[in-house]
């Protein structure tokens, strides 16, 4: 993906997930850049480290004793529990000098576990903030250490290569000289002499399978970028299967046990729909509910989400389905409900009148 492309994936993750991207491309195409942009777009503020630079020391905080305890003093980048959210670029990853430094640095880019905070060694980052790592891509070009499958199977590997027509529209917005911009415009070729992709050597895991349910559950991705994203997390050959498996999901309806069961795994299925296979899981429901009114509490509840989705006409026609069904009726017409049905109902007793 481009670097627009990589911003807008990124300001879904940061923002919407607590998952670290790791942004790999060339020297040059504007990862640093890029990151500090999203940084200003969202209102966090930015912390780099550069990896390459950098001791253990400089990660965990130099020891200290308290008296018959040992302590660690916080790094002076560390973000304060109290501070502003805050982006802790992790540059130069696969750079980092010495083996222990890379060790140290692998707990930090950990997404944490659910309920707890994301950690360096004795240091706990409040949730407010988030982490991105950027590198170079390990593919000969560049003195990095490739980096193991452990590690890469706890970021979200988003490949960034060199776009002419992005880059043009960067030139005109930073005044860049005309002279310049000319001459790349007619030879796009010099803009970059290596912008072929790479093999980080992404695999499934369960892991990393758990990530991609966060991204689908919390994240909206342009269609032409799903697949690069999640080819970031499980490889290309899983992300092809499991979005094609998606696709043809999406051509069947939805069936009643679904929504009244599942909807929070169905319900961005449920809102995507064309209007004909919508109508197919009214029906269904409507049967369903005329065979066997009777709902307990999450079911009642999952129906009335359902109901919120429809497009206004849609939501008419089924709950004016459903209040002919005695129990069902009971179920809508609860105070609970009248933000979603109470409009409703109205329109029918207008109707009907």
């Amino acid at each position: 993906m481009n670097i627009e492309q990589m911003k807008a994936v990124l300001k879904e993750i940061l923002t919407k997930t607590d998952l670290t991207p790791c942004v790999v491309g060339h020297r040059g195409v504007g990862k640093t850049a890029g990151i500090i942009q999203v940084c200003r777009e969202i209102a966090h503020d930015y912390v780099a480290l550069r990896l390459g630079q950098m001791e253990v020391g400089d990660l965990v905080g130099i020891p200290y004793r308290n008296e018959d305890t040992m302590h660690w003093s916080r790094p002076s980048w560390w973000p304060q529990d109290h501070a502003a959210p805050t982006v802790v670029h992790c540059d130069e990853l696969n750079r980092a000098q010495q083996e222990d430094t890379l060790q140290a640095i692998f707990q930090f880019v950990e997404p944490p576990a659910e309920g707890q905070q994301r950690a360096l060694h004795t240091h706990k980052l409040a949730r407010q903030h988030r982490v991105v790592v950027a590198i170079n891509p390990p593919d000969g070009s560049y003195q990095v250490a490739p980096l193991d499958r452990a590690l890469l199977d706890r970021m979200v590997v988003i490949q960034v290569e060199t776009d002419p027509d992005c880059w043009a529209q960067y030139a005109v917005k930073a005044d860049f000289d005309l002279q310049v911009r000319q001459f790349i415009a007619g030879n796009q070729r010099l803009l970059s002499t290596n912008i072929s992709s790479y093999d980080m050597q992404v695999e499934p895991s369960e892991r990393a399978w758990e990530m991609v349910s966060q991204l689908k559950q919390h994240c909206r991705f342009p269609q032409e970028l799903e697949m690069e994203v999640y080819s970031g997390v499980i490889g290309r050959e899983a992300a092809v299967s499991f979005l094609h498996w998606c696709a043809e999901q999406h051509q069947r309806p939805l069936l009643a046990d679904e929504v009244l069961n599942h909807w929070d795994a169905v319900s961005h299925q449920a809102e995507s729909q064309r209007d004909d296979i919508q109508a197919a899981t009214m029906s269904d429901l409507v049967a369903r509910l005329q065979n066997n009114d009777s709902l307990d509490d999450q079911q009642q509840d999952n129906l009335v989400a359902y109901i919120a989705i429809l497009p206004r006409d849609m939501r008419f026609g089924l709950i004016k389905s459903l209040l002919r069904i005695p129990a069902t009726a009971d179920i809508l017409c609860q105070d609970r409900y009248d933000a979603t049905v109470l409009e409703a109902i109205r329109q029918i007793s207008q109707d009907v009148a």
